[in-house]
């Protein structure tokens, strides 16, 4: 009994994501949440640090150290530097307690492959896991939005996260359909960075746009906004991007009177001379750099509302379609989804760690919710943009 106990005290969830990843102990939630980056030094292959601490490195490194991202599109894309970043986070979380190695839960993208699955499971195992059970975003993302997914009745999830958007139907603990596609938090700062180098010819970073997203950037130019959330990132804006506030009206109260800014400031380097320069960029700008992306996520739903079976099709027109992720912040996206689809849009209460606490639930209640791990559907489609 004092095994289990010590044993079930120790067990964790992953949401091992592109931008960050979060950790979930049982009995005591949500311990870790730090940026997936880790800063290596080239000359000797030395981890320098991990998580908050390499991210603050990034594009301000001498040439002997490099901030890596060892996950990208949602799957491991440097095996070694993503098992010693597990490593770490799991040292970090059990502290100085090595009485037994935890069994671990991990979230992984509904359209990876086989030999990507094996990868996670390895890297889980070689940084300190006795058991390790994968769990697919859709289903967690469902679970931690509170979704009744052991029913039979049709959920719909979009989960937004850095590097894939994993649609998804869900009914009796298992994905009916699915789509994962290889667009999300990323290709929008891409997309960002793109616009302002081919308008402007002004090169900037990846943090500097993924401030411009958070800070001014939208999906829909017309209607009621949707109430944005304020994330850590805006709480504490970086010093290359300066927010310009409109005046907000005071008489409409009902509507919350929440508007987005309408530009900022923003500092980079210019092309053609070499030199720091400074542009004001407007929300128009921002919401024209992120169509080609947001046009992709509209296009995943789409297809895979395509291939609902008409029964589900009717209890998703009742319950509406539920966002998470961090992409869900994305001011007027679930506008711009509901008028597009003409079905509910529903942003989920804390859609930052909605897989994280799916995941969790998952640690928790594991006898009950173990067929929603480690099941193999018939593979939906991925579609890589």
């Amino acid at each position: 009994m004092a095994q289990n106990k010590s044993f079930n005290g120790r067990d964790m969830g992953i949401d091992l994501g592109t931008a960050n990843t979060l950790v979930y102990v049982r009995g005591r939630g949500i311990v870790l949440n730090e940026p997936s980056v880790v800063a290596v030094n080239t000359v000797d292959g030395n981890v320098l640090s991990v998580g908050s601490a390499a991210k603050e490195t990034m594009g301000r490194t001498p040439t002997n150290i490099v901030a890596v991202r060892p996950l990208r599109d949602g799957v491991i894309a440097d095996f070694e530097i993503a098992e010693r970043m597990l490593r770490y986070f799991i040292k970090k979380v059990m502290g100085s307690r090595r009485l037994g190695r935890p069994r671990v839960v991990v979230c992984v993208p509904s359209g990876i492959t086989g030999v990507e699955r094996r990868a996670v499971m390895e890297a889980a195992t070689q940084a300190g896991a006795r058991q390790v059970h994968l769990v697919e975003e859709p289903i967690a993302a469902a679970i931690g939005a509170g979704l009744p997914v052991s029913e039979p009745t049709g959920c719909m999830v979009v989960d937004i996260g850095g590097g894939t958007t994993e649609v998804a139907v869900v009914s009796l603990g298992g994905i009916v359909t699915a789509r994962s596609v290889r667009t999300a938090g990323d290709a929008m700062d891409v997309a960002i960075s793109s616009y302002v180098k081919k308008q402007y010819a002004l090169a900037i970073g990846e943090r500097t746009a993924e401030e411009i997203k958070v800070s001014i950037g939208s999906a829909s130019p017309t209607g009621p906004l949707s109430v944005p959330r304020v994330s850590e990132s805006v709480r504490r804006p970086e010093r290359n991007v300066e927010v310009f506030i409109p005046g907000q009206s005071e008489d409409n109260e009902d509507t919350q009177a929440l508007l987005p800014p309408d530009r900022c400031a923003i500092r980079g380097r210019d092309q053609a001379t070499g030199l720091p320069r400074v542009l004001e960029l407007t929300s128009d700008e921002v919401r024209h750099a992120l169509a080609e992306p947001v046009d992709s996520i509209v296009a995943a739903v789409r297809a895979t509302l395509d291939e609902t079976p008409p029964e589900l099709a009717g209890d998703i027109m009742d319950r509406g379609i539920v966002l998470t992720g961090g992409g869900a912040l994305l001011r007027g996206l679930d506008v711009r989804l509901g008028r597009e689809l003409n079905i509910p849009v529903l942003v989920a209460d804390d859609p930052l760690d909605c897989v994280a606490i799916g995941t969790g639930r998952c640690v928790e209640d594991f006898a009950s919710l173990r067929t929603a791990m480690d099941a193999r559907p018939r593979r939906p489609e991925s579609v890589r943009v």
